[in-house]
């Protein structure tokens, strides 16, 4: 019932011991109420955190480094909503948040996209009814177009530029509307893609042609709650589902006989410089079958009981949340 929003200290990496291990315990830095529950959250900037309630309000609260304060900087009240702006009720969850500053892109169960800018009171733009269905998440595909995924196994991409309040493009799971949770692009190669959904699969697609995914991968049991391309290493991908298990699927194996298309943050930045980096360095995520000689998968959490909520990555850093009501960080990803 009553619910807020944290700002911790995990302490620095400095302080890690001879062999790796963490010293420190992390500490709560400041945290304020919050309206609803939590569905997504995003840093906007160094300062800001913009969050997405259950009630369908969108808040940016800004983190005051010289005292340790929050505030709540903005808030769009019912951003989203099922009958009317103005009832009393009527609010729907915002499900996804996605910020390039100033840019925030919401969507929610209302089937609705918004688009904010964090200096502006009003929306800038709004897709009324985008989707018939939840949109259960949104991410940039680039600085002009989003992709959202929904409750019908459906991945679209918007262009933010047209006035028209239609996808772009559509792309579906064939057979079974299998409900959609997360998306996330590849950070190097964009029109690679990555979702998870209700029945625990992994899809890797290739925007660039079909409408379906080029790969489906056996992954969790249950829902996939999370899924993340490592930000500077993306033959590293993360995903975290509500059978508890939280896994690392890496192709960077066989580097050696293969190149990488890694130019940057990988091992194989000797040999490959940007002038070679030319269409035939194919990403092993597209291969037929990417987990042929070519994927090592580990759970990182392996008797972990509670669904894995959340998740993370940054450099050697991984974060995750569990219904255990608590937050853990792997700091030895690659060990």
């Amino acid at each position: 019932q009553d619910n807020r929003i944290s700002i911790w200290s995990a302490g620095d990496l400095g302080n890690a011991g001879l062999n790796g291990e963490y010293h420190g315990e992390p500490h709560l830095l400041c945290d304020i109420q919050h309206n609803g529950d939590v569905m997504d959250m995003q840093f906007l900037d160094q300062e800001r955190i913009v969050v997405a309630s259950s009630t369908g309000t969108v808040t940016i609260f800004r983190h005051h480094q010289n005292n340790q304060t929050l505030s709540a900087d903005h808030r769009w009240v019912k951003a989203h909503y099922h009958v009317d702006q103005d009832t009393s009720s009527g609010g729907a969850a915002c499900t996804g948040v996605v910020c390039n500053n100033p840019e925030i892109v919401t969507v929610g169960e209302d089937g609705r996209i918004n688009l904010f800018r964090a200096d502006q009171k009003d929306a800038v733009r709004t897709i009324d009814n985008a989707d018939s269905s939840t949109l259960h998440a949104v991410t940039f595909l680039r600085t002009t177009e989003i992709l959202t995924v929904n409750s019908i196994g459906q991945l679209k991409i918007w262009d933010l530029r047209q006035q028209r309040n239609e996808p772009s493009q559509i792309f579906s799971l064939a057979g079974d509307r299998v409900p959609l949770h997360c998306v996330d692009r590849h950070p190097n190669q964009q029109h690679i893609v990555a979702t998870g959904g209700q029945d625990g699969m992994l899809s890797i697609w290739d925007i660039r042609q079909g409408t379906m995914p080029v790969s489906l991968l056996n992954a969790h049991e249950a829902e996939m709650w999370e899924v993340h391309f490592h930000p500077s290493d993306p033959d590293h991908l993360f995903t975290c589902s509500e059978d508890g298990s939280l896994w690392h699927w890496d192709t960077s194996t066989n580097v050696s006989e293969k190149p990488s298309f890694l130019h940057q943050g990988g091992r194989s930045t000797a040999y490959l410089s940007h002038s070679t980096m030319n269409q035939s360095v194919v990403s092993a995520w597209l291969s037929n079958d990417p987990t042929k000689d070519r994927m090592e998968i580990t759970n990182l959490i392996p008797n972990q009981t509670l669904s894995v909520n959340s998740l993370d990555v940054l450099g050697p850093c991984l974060v995750y949340g569990t219904d255990a009501e608590a937050i853990y960080v792997n700091r030895q990803l690659f060990a």
